[in-house]
């Protein structure tokens, strides 16, 4: 019953929108169903890091180190604002003529998680709430997280080949630039989000 809950409660945050299904949607309209799965892969190995660090207690650190906290803050938003730029000033046939390859789309989802220290505070909130009494922490943590990883790649997957059947349509150039304006404002909005509210 507890990771039944647990799932219910993570089913929720996943389906809100966030930089993640916005990074996932972007790809697959510029790229493709495969780079999109590989960038939500990406995304879920952030969200596996966190969860581990949540159970071996390094979130909890990070969670009360204003000084590391702000660090990583940072670093998440100044990534972000770089996503942002990128889209509004790159050209879509640049986009067309040079697809980055796998690996790349697979990092640009792991650093969207991994430098968000929102998610790491978040598993440190949540999770101990729904680990047994007498439990083993670190076990417990990597199974609720499993869990969330487990949902948000579906999630990902279904925003990826909904995107990639609908491409025909999405990837006219004018709809891709437009595309493009949206998320690079969207991500901007992230950075500014994530680097004023602590």
């Amino acid at each position: 019953m507890t990771v039944l809950t647990f799932a219910g409660v993570a089913a929720l945050l996943t389906l809100m929108p966030g930089p993640d299904s916005l990074l996932v949607l972007r790809t697959a309209v510029a790229h493709g169903r495969r780079p999109a799965l590989l960038a939500a892969l990406g995304i879920q190995a952030g969200c596996l890091w966190w969860g581990a660090a949540a159970g071996l207690g390094l979130s909890a650190v990070l969670a009360a180190s204003q000084t590391l906290y702000t660090a990583v803050r940072w670093a998440g938003a100044c990534y972000l604002l770089y996503l942002g730029v990128r889209l509004l000033l790159q050209r879509t046939d640049a986009d067309d003529a040079a697809p980055p390859p796998g690996g790349r789309h697979f990092l640009r989802g792991l650093l969207t998680n991994a430098l968000n220290p929102k998610v790491g505070v978040f598993y440190v909130s949540l999770l101990p709430q729904f680990v047994p009494h007498d439990a083993p922490v670190a076990g417990w943590s990597l199974l609720l997280t499993g869990v969330h990883v487990a949902e948000g790649l579906l999630w990902c997957a279904a925003i990826a080949v909904l995107a990639d059947r609908l491409g025909h349509r999405l990837r006219r150039r004018s709809l891709r630039r437009a595309l493009d304006r949206v998320a690079g404002t969207a991500f901007l909005a992230f950075a500014a989000r994530l680097a004023l509210h602590p």
